[in-house]
C-alpha cells in the first residue's frame, strides 16, 4: 500500500493538472512535489521519446534493472511497454535467463547491453570491459543515452520502492505471465 495518497487532478492547481494526462500511480505520487515530477516526467521523456537508443535495446536494459530490483511496478510497466517497442516473450525469458546465470539465446549486442544494465544495477557502474565492448559497438550518443536511461532506471526502482507505490489492475497481468522472483 502507498506511503502516501494518490492524487487526482481535481487536487491539483490548474497550473499542475497537466502532470497527470498520463493518471498512473507514480504520476498521482510524485505529483505531490510538481516541481520533482515535472523534472522526472522531462528524463523520462527524453528516455522514451527523444534518445536515438535502439527502443528495444533501451526496454530491455530498463526491464533488466526492474527484473534485479524486484520492482514489481517497473516490471509490469514495461512489460507493457516493451511489446510496443519490439520486445518479444522470447526477450522477456531470455533476459530472466541472463540474469540468473543461465545461457541465453540472445545477439551480442543484446548479452552485452543487459550486462551492462546488471553491472550498473548490482555494481553501481559499468566495469572497464563493457564499457570498452559498448564502445566499440555503439556510437558514443547512444553509448551515454544507455548509460543515463540504466541509471535513471536504477532511481526510478528506488522511488518507486521508497513510496510503496501499488501495481494498477490492468498492469497486474504481466507480473502473472512473468512472476519476479521472491
Amino acid at each position: 500500500m502507498a506511503r502516501l495518497p494518490y492524487l487526482e487532478k481535481s487536487a491539483l492547481a490548474p497550473e499542475h493538472q497537466d502532470l497527470l494526462a498520463r493518471e498512473i500511480a507514480l504520476y498521482k505520487l510524485l505529483v505531490h512535489s510538481p516541481g520533482a515530477l515535472r523534472a522526472f516526467q522531462g528524463l523520462g521523456k527524453f528516455i522514451r521519446h527523444g534518445s536515438s537508443l535502439n527502443p528495444r535495446l533501451r526496454e530491455l536494459a530498463i526491464l533488466q534493472v526492474g527484473y534485479l530490483a524486484r520492482s514489481p511496478y517497473e516490471w509490469s510497466h514495461h512489460i507493457k511497454i516493451g511489446y510496443d517497442f519490439g520486445v518479444s516473450d522470447a526477450d522477456i525469458a531470455a533476459l530472466i535467463d541472463e540474469a540468473e546465470g543461465r545461457p541465453a539465446a540472445l545477439d551480442p549486442l543484446t548479452r552485452l547491453v543487459l550486462r551492462a544494465a546488471r553491472e550498473m544495477t548490482r555494481d553501481g557502474a559499468l566495469s572497464d570491459a563493457t564499457h570498452a565492448a559498448l564502445a566499440a559497438q555503439l556510437s558514443s550518443e547512444h553509448l551515454i543515452d544507455l548509460i543515463v536511461t540504466i541509471g535513471f532506471y536504477n532511481a526510478v526502482v528506488r522511488v518507486l520502492a521508497s513510496i510503496a507505490i501499488d501495481v494498477e489492475p490492468e498492469y497486474r497481468q504481466y507480473l502473472e505471465r512473468y512472476p519476479l522472483p521472491a
